[in-house]
């Protein structure tokens, strides 16, 4: 591996509240040769003064960064996407460690991101399930939270440590993983089959599709097994048109 794959990594901030933590996320970020910052409806000028003081000679990295309107406006065009969480999650998910799961973002031929949220609340279970794998910091437990900007510092250390390595390739030439937006759009697809069905219902709905995400990310899909599911999908919209809306209705949304 080489620091080819560090420019590939996004570091996506949700909502950010604070300048100092801006420019000090920047700042790290030049230090361990990541480039790639993009910001989520953040709730502070990422070019005010204490951002700029705190970037030093990370301002290159702070003066390109992006500011987006969503978490999937700042994902577009990512394959793998790890988000950071402090805490247990409602649905049974793996957490790993940084040094464990962030290897697994350095390719050179994928975009891949890291997400973090809000300094006050860190990521809520919706915005978690844009991820397909979950890591922690561990900590004293009598004291584990870690400001944003130390969190991003302790992260960008193994990213950059990981990158030093020569380890095999993260990536193969004949895997063709899902894009971000192609698996949005799956999602999007099933959900409105399945509540066509009756195999979800609108009250359930949502956490219902928590589990598929989870397990669907656990498989890894590629392009083409995205289409072929999507295929499967258009072909139960068709049925639901052409044969009795009795047969409809005998599902297990729960």
């Amino acid at each position: 591996m080489n620091e080819t794959a560090l420019t590939r990594v996004r570091i996506v901030l949700v909502e950010p509240a604070g300048a100092l933590n801006v420019g000090s996320v920047a700042r790290v970020m030049k230090n361990m040769s990541l480039n790639q910052l993009i910001l989520v409806k953040p709730n502070c000028d990422r070019f005010s003064d204490d951002a700029r003081l705190m970037a030093v000679h990370g301002i290159d990295v702070l003066e390109k960064s992006q500011v987006v309107d969503s978490i999937p406006e700042a994902l577009q065009g990512c394959h793998r996407i790890i988000a950071t969480t402090g805490r247990s999650l409602s649905l049974p998910t793996h957490l790993e460690t940084p040094r464990d799961a962030l290897p697994w973002l350095l390719t050179e031929d994928l975009n891949t991101a890291l997400l973090f949220g809000p300094e006050d609340r860190g990521l809520n279970n919706q915005e978690l399930n844009y991820a397909q794998r979950f890591v922690y910091i561990p900590a004293n437990s009598d004291y584990s939270s870690l400001n944003l900007a130390q969190a991003v510092a302790v992260c960008s250390y193994e990213l950059y440590q990981a990158a030093q390595k020569p380890t095999e390739n993260n990536s193969d030439s004949s895997f063709n993983p899902a894009a971000f937006e192609a698996l949005e759009g799956y999602y999007q697809h099933l959900e409105a089959v399945l509540l066509k069905i009756g195999y979800l219902y609108p009250h359930t709905a949502k956490a219902r599709l928590e589990k598929f995400r989870r397990l669907y990310n656990k498989a890894n899909l590629t392009t083409e097994e995205v289409a072929l599911l999507r295929g499967i999908l258009r072909q139960v919209d068709w049925a639901c048109h052409h044969f009795p809306s009795h047969n409809q209705g005998e599902g297990n949304g729960e």
